[in-house]
């Protein structure tokens, strides 16, 4: 995995990790507030907190599940202050606690928890979820919450983001992704990452014993058609099969809203870069000539076949054309539509 990419994941699931290892190592803190717009993380932590804290037998009396919009401020109070029985802790979960019915008027919503969050039981885990959103960071709660215990917020990932988040967590589940399959899956899903994962886990159910995720697994089992999708495009374009390209072409030309001009210029350049760079390392390793060229070595092959007909001259020319029609793209010294843009660059970039 390449630097920016560890260091990505581990900035977005530092929090994450942090109370997961709390639970395993029994090292709890009196109360956590999860909040934030990405439900995701959220609800991992949610079944951890209600299954990995408790034994089975502890949790038919000790584990209490309120909810916002049903419970007032004081069934939560009087949750938290119970003793356990026949176990070292109990553990509150008060779900959509944006919901909470509160108190006074200067003690509304979680605020009315203040006061025990205050003094919290010594033998109670109180976990707070806020979903979908933010808690007010202004609010007394979320300050005090800060200094007794834990705030973890679940940002959403922003979509060009998407792609190594994909790789991350494969590698956290053991299942290794590479940058194109990541960017495929990332084009066609968004970034919600619920969907991605249980898309992820349906293929690893469909072939328990792989190791790695192919391009071919995603159109086989999450239905994403080879024949029409943009990161396959560029590589139709290099090979020799001219009519799936002008079937390709036919169907973005018909339907820009498939993918939006600058994705397929992305995807052009990226697999034209990889190219650029596999002229300087033929004769290496396929593992070395993939780690140089930022791919799986399942596709090394198909680039290292190509060069033959791509010099390096025609990859620059290509190259350069890349960054004018993607500066056309977007509206800069062109008023051309998209369609019109695309069937130029296309043809541009045929000529030899």
């Amino acid at each position: 995995m390449p630097p920016f990419l560890a260091n990505f994941t581990a900035y977005m699931n530092a929090g994450y990790q942090k109370i997961l290892k709390s639970i395993r190592d029994k090292n709890f803190a009196p109360i956590y507030l999860i909040d934030g717009e990405e439900n995701f993380y959220i609800e991992k932590l949610s079944d951890h907190f209600e299954n990995n804290i408790l034994s089975d037998a502890e949790r038919d009396f000790n584990l209490t599940i309120l909810y916002g919009k049903d419970a007032h401020w004081s069934d939560v109070v009087n949750a938290c202050k119970r003793f356990p029985m026949f176990a070292e802790r109990q553990v509150v979960i008060l779900k959509d606690a944006g919901q909470l019915k509160g108190g006074e008027d200067d003690k509304k919503g979680l605020n009315s928890l203040l006061d025990y969050i205050e003094k919290p039981s010594p033998t109670t885990v109180f976990v707070v979820e806020h979903p979908f959103k933010k808690a007010d960071a202004k609010t007394r709660f979320v300050k005090r919450v800060k200094d007794k215990g834990v705030h973890f917020t679940s940002d959403k990932v922003k979509e060009d983001r998407i792609p190594e988040w994909i790789e991350g967590f494969g590698q956290e589940i053991g299942f290794s992704i590479g940058r194109q399959e990541a960017e495929i899956l990332g084009s066609f899903l968004g970034n919600d990452l619920k969907k991605i994962s249980n898309e992820i886990e349906k293929i690893r159910i469909n072939v328990p014993n792989e190791k790695h995720l192919t391009t071919e697994l995603i159109h086989k089992y999450i239905g994403i058609s080879k024949d029409y999708n943009v990161f396959e495009f560029p590589a139709a374009l290099t090979g020799t099969d001219k009519e799936r390209l002008y079937r390709m072409l036919s169907y973005f030309i018909a339907n820009s809203k498939a993918a939006p001009l600058p994705l397929i210029t992305g995807s052009f350049y990226t697999h034209f870069n990889r190219m650029y760079v596999a002229h300087f390392v033929r004769g290496k390793s396929d593992k070395e000539a993939a780690s140089a060229m930022g791919m799986s070595p399942y596709f090394v092959k198909n680039i290292m076949a190509s060069l033959a007909r791509w010099p390096l001259h025609r990859i620059e020319r290509c190259l350069l054309l890349l960054a004018r029609y993607n500066t056309m793209a977007v509206g800069i010294k062109s008023t051309a539509g998209d369609r019109e843009i695309l069937k130029e660059m296309v043809g541009q970039m045929m000529e030899e």
